[in-house]
């Protein structure tokens, strides 16, 4: 299987450099072009991180902080310049290792395959999608905002999985019923909109934005 990378740099000519180099040598390459792009990438699942850390929207630093907590993998900094204390808040984000540019691709190829072997240990990787300040962990069936969790119970969870992971799609009651509750299901679809009430309310404990949006006549739809 192959391993896969996850580029993360504002400067388009590097991210083509990159992403050449590591498809060739066999690698599966996702990449972003900024902070906010990136945290849409990490649901892929990366074996290793390439981040750049100024980048305009968010910074590598911030990016790094907000992923570590959900995910194992090596992260390495790619960096113009790079002074002791900036290394020492690079690490404590969660930083492995930091890449200066302009940096060697041959190096950089055997330093992201080092990093590698030494993740061959076990580890847990868990499936997450980031909304803004609102984060999705599907492995662990936990929505939280900012770092703080909201406590929705089973049935309300699968809620929002339904419809955070096919975002902008629209779903009727019908259909989130039979997907959650089966079509054995003793209940009826009525209770979707109580279900949806009471996620909407926990959400707004935490957040002014609204998640769950309602297509009159039609459905629910997720807004992220």
């Amino acid at each position: 299987m192959k391993s896969k990378i996850l580029l993360i740099d504002d400067e388009k000519g590097i991210i083509s450099i990159l992403k050449n180099y590591f498809e060739s040598s066999g690698y599966q390459v996702y990449s972003a072009l900024s902070g906010n792009e990136a945290l849409e990438r990490v649901h892929c699942q990366p074996d290793i991180i390439l981040l750049d850390i100024n980048m305009p929207d968010i910074d590598g630093i911030t990016v790094c902080q907000r992923i570590r907590k959900y995910i194992s993998c090596p992260i390495l900094f790619l960096t113009a310049r790079v002074e002791s204390n900036d290394k020492i808040i690079g690490f404590r984000a969660g930083a492995d290792d930091y890449i200066l540019k302009p940096f060697d691709i041959d190096e950089l190829g055997v330093r992201v395959e080092a990093h590698l072997r030494r993740e061959n240990r076990m580890h847990k990787q868990s499936i997450i999608r980031f909304f803004g300040d609102l984060t999705v962990n599907y492995s662990n069936r936990e929505v939280s905002v900012s770092s703080f969790v909201v406590p929705l119970s089973k049935r309300e969870f699968e809620i929002v999985e339904l419809l955070s992971m096919n975002a902008g799609q629209v779903f009727d009651r019908d259909h989130i019923y039979e997907a959650i509750w089966g079509t054995d299901g003793e209940g009826s679809s009525d209770t979707i909109m109580e279900h949806i009430r009471k996620v909407r309310a926990k959400l707004a404990v935490f957040t002014q934005k609204s998640y769950i949006d309602t297509v009159w006549g039609v459905g629910y739809k997720w807004n992220g």
